[in-house]
């Protein structure tokens, strides 16, 4: 099980999402924007950051960069989880710091794959 911080701020995805990672044994810490999700990151040290792009006022990017410069959390995987599904959005996200990428909605299996191999399972 690994404790998995979700920065999302769609009530909708943050349900489907949270349902997904807790049937699948995980423990999720939710964060609606990418401030909160940065400070949340640093005070519970959760083992994955899933990061929505867009987000209101800071974007997933941004903090994705943010985090992974951060001697508090850049030891910390970041998975981007977005609906930005060019490869251009991808490319960028990667250079920000992100160890990967997947599109929204994904698939169960395909998610919790990413998951395991980010968290080296």
């Amino acid at each position: 099980m690994a404790r998995i911080l979700l920065i999302e701020d769609s009530p909708t995805d943050t349900a489907v999402l949270t349902q997904l990672l807790q049937r699948n044994g995980h423990e999720v810490f939710a964060a609606g924007s990418a401030e909160d999700g940065i400070e949340t990151a640093k005070r519970e040290r959760p083992d994955l950051v899933m990061m929505d792009v867009v987000l209101p006022g800071m974007n997933g990017f941004q903090a994705t960069r943010a985090l992974s410069r951060d001697a508090q959390t850049k030891e910390i995987p970041v998975l981007i989880v977005s609906t930005k599904g060019m490869e251009t959005d991808r490319a960028w996200g990667m250079r920000q710091g992100a160890r990967d990428y997947i599109v929204k909605p994904p698939r169960e299996e395909d998610l919790i794959a990413r998951i395991k191999e980010l968290l080296g399972n």
